[in-house]
């Protein structure tokens, strides 16, 4: 039976991602609710523009009246909220901004999905029924594992060190309310780091891909020991539209990779495909492209390590990554090798590349 899915931050690297696994592997209609902010790239939809079931909206989630038409018009079966500040390092730089999009945002949001929930529980009570609000969050809510074996479960408790995680656990602790004071049947899943095509270039992988094709140094936090759980986007697409679809309103689900992995493992495997796939001759001053890693000053509260236990949404709703980080590592390779027109428009843009993050 065909929904229609409302998808907040479409345009960005994950929304993106779930937009298209959507249109092109299922009948469900999706309306893209994005701000286009400078990581918002409509580029990223290019392959499901003109499709009848993709409809996108430019708006604010924070802008009320914007989120009340969209809901009228659209009569959405499901909200899957992705929109949001994302990167550690800008909200160092500028938090006020991350407490705006993730926090006042998405109290905006909640209201308007009520509102629409209990318009429906009047006009039609068995699409109310089966009404959902999943909220897509992150493992950097639960803080630092350093110096365990632990993994994060959906009952660990809270602990979030930046103000980019402090504003998402808020936001996660919003939609908890909202469902037990108002019962707004809703989800929350908490994600490892994902990787993959369309990822905007201040991200680790991204920025290591593009300096080392560009023969610049490739900036490697501290020591490099920074231990992150890694997920392919497309897998965490497929991920996020089960729990939509089948997850059990008022429960949370960590979705993960299974592929723990030092920072420095990331570069240098990185570094390894490069060499393989495109040689070194471009390389002026180095060998190979690990020579052009550099180690800079750490990140300030940079946490250790992250892991995710995901085997929650493996036995209940039977998802798994079909991507190994190696393979899905080079597709990511492969892809930016491929689509040089897509990353050199973005670099062309607000972001070229530089330091976030830096104390003063």
């Amino acid at each position: 039976m065909m929904k229609t899915f409302l998808v907040t931050g479409g345009a960005g690297f994950i929304g993106s991602a779930v937009v298209r696994e959507l249109i092109d592997n299922s009948e469900h209609r999706v309306v893209n609710v994005d701000k286009l902010t400078y990581a918002g790239n409509l580029e990223s939809l290019a392959n499901v523009e003109g499709n009848a079931r993709y409809h996108f909206v430019q708006a604010d989630i924070g802008d009320a009246r914007a989120m009340q038409r969209a809901f009228e018009e659209f009569q959405p079966d499901v909200v899957m909220h992705l929109a949001a500040e994302s990167h550690v390092d800008r909200s160092i730089d500028g938090p006020a901004e991350f407490i705006q999009t993730n926090v006042v945002g998405t109290t905006v949001l909640l209201e308007a999905a009520r509102l629409y929930w209990l318009q429906l529980k009047e006009s039609d009570p068995q699409k109310a029924e089966g009404f959902r609000f999943h909220h897509i969050s992150t493992d950097e809510v639960y803080g630092d594992l350093e110096g365990t074996d632990d993994l994060f479960t959906e009952t660990t408790p809270y602990a979030p060190s930046s103000p980019y995680s402090a504003s998402k656990a808020s936001s996660d602790h919003l939609v908890r309310a909202w469902h037990r004071t108002y019962g707004l049947p809703s989800l929350i899943t908490n994600c490892s780091n994902n990787y993959g095509p369309y990822h905007f270039p201040e991200k680790l992988i991204p920025l290591m891909i593009l300096n080392a094709l560009a023969g610049k140094p490739m900036p490697v936090y501290g020591d490099g020991q920074q231990v992150r759980d890694w997920l392919y986007v497309e897998d965490h697409a497929r991920a996020l539209i089960t729990v939509a679809t089948q997850g059990q309103t008022g429960e949370t689900y960590n979705i993960g990779g299974h592929n723990e992995k030092t920072n420095l493992e990331v570069v240098e495997t990185l570094c390894d495909l490069l060499d393989d796939r495109v040689g070194t001759s471009h390389l002026t001053s180095a060998d190979s492209h690990r020579d052009l890693i550099t180690f800079v000053a750490d990140r300030p509260g940079h946490d250790v390590r992250y892991a995710i236990d995901a085997s929650r949404i493996e036995r209940e709703l039977g998802w798994t990554p079909a991507e190994t980080f190696e393979t899905g590592l080079a597709k990511t390779v492969d892809w930016y090798l491929t689509n040089r027109e897509w990353w050199q428009r973005v670099q062309d843009g607000s972001y070229r590349g530089e330091r976030l993050g830096v104390l003063t």
